[in-house]
């Protein structure tokens, strides 16, 4: 048994279906190599993957939690990313065994809403698919599942989706890379009438749900960031220094380089899993000097003495914190 640098547990899972099911995106199947039944999950939860390059990915599940037998993952190949999609995509072959971990739930159904309203952007539908099958299987509650993509062939599940078991429950729309063609959510988002909101997909995505959420309770909107996206590139950063209040220990946080990533290789073992400002795991207390707040879990209120270390950063040269028990 492998760990990651997180020290998540990670067993060997045989790769058993790998097929392209969308332009440039990929369902990958896992199974344990005897056959063995699988760690449960819930809907909304996540694995770590080791790629075949070695570096260790988050990817969300996609099947219906009942299922025990397999996880499936659906993963968009990023020609211009880190590698970690190209290696799981180009490197792999169907009877191959990777590391993976027991499944991490940081967007968790929670509550008793009078019904869900599920917001996808492109392979942001993936964790909401796994709810969706959830909420099918069990009789749960009503939900309405909004869709948006660039093309129909970039569309993840397009077909399942289009399905006669889903009409009235889910619309599908395509801007075809118009901003004029925008789905405008707002007649959505107007009135909470006691739903949930659980949005997933690209960061300008989430932040025009939060800036029009803005008036329903904060327990009731719920955001994750699929693929770990850096919020600002090295050019628009510039460095800081982050001094730990319980030991006055100063650490150089330079440009291009989170706070998370500077107290990692400094030897602090902080909580953390999104590295997308999404899960609150890396949630630090913030005691003195001005934060450049970029995650999407923190109200205002919460800002004023809170930072999410792994995507914030300073506008004072020094941040003052306390790091996560």
């Amino acid at each position: 048994m492998a760990t990651t640098d997180n020290a998540v547990p990670m067993t060997a899972l045989e790769v058993t279906a790998l097929d392209a099911i969308a332009e440039g995106i990929y369902r990958l199947e896992f199974a344990h190599p005897e056959g063995n039944e699988l760690p449960e999950f819930t809907p909304g939860a996540h694995l770590h993957i080791e790629v075949p390059n070695g570096q260790v990915r988050r990817y969300s599940l996609c099947n219906d939690p009942e299922e025990r037998e397999r996880y499936v993952i659906a993963v968009k190949r990023e020609e211009a990313g880190t590698g970690g999609s190209k290696s799981l995509v180009d490197d792999t072959r169907v009877g191959d065994r990777l590391q993976v971990s027991a499944p991490v739930n940081d967007f968790e159904l929670t509550g008793n809403p009078a019904r869900y309203v599920f917001i996808a952007g492109g392979i942001g539908i993936t964790p909401i698919l796994s709810m969706i099958h959830h909420l099918r299987s069990t009789g749960g509650k009503p939900f309405k599942l909004y869709y948006l993509t660039r093309e129909p062939e970039q569309t993840a599940f397009l077909e399942e989706l289009s399905g006669p078991e889903f009409r009235g429950k889910v619309l599908i729309h395509h801007d075809h890379g118009d901003p004029d063609d925008s789905y405008d959510l707002w007649p959505v988002l107007e009135q909470p009438k006691g739903a949930h909101i659980y949005c997933c997909g690209p960061r300008g995505l989430m932040e025009a749900v939060r800036d029009m959420t803005g008036h329903w309770s904060s327990s009731s909107v719920h955001f994750e960031d699929f693929g770990a996206q850096k919020q600002a590139s090295a050019e628009n950063d510039t460095p800081f220094t982050v001094r730990l209040h319980a030991t006055g220990e100063a650490i150089p946080v330079p440009a291009g380089v989170s706070i998370l990533e500077a107290l990692r290789a400094n030897g602090h073992h902080v909580p953390y899993s999104c590295e997308s400002g999404t899960c609150g795991s890396c949630r630090s207390t913030l005691i003195e000097g001005e934060a450049d707040h970029r995650d999407l879990v923190l109200s205002d209120a919460e800002r004023a003495d809170h930072i999410m270390v792994c995507v914030s950063r300073a506008c004072s040269k020094e941040l003052v914190i306390d790091l996560p028990e």
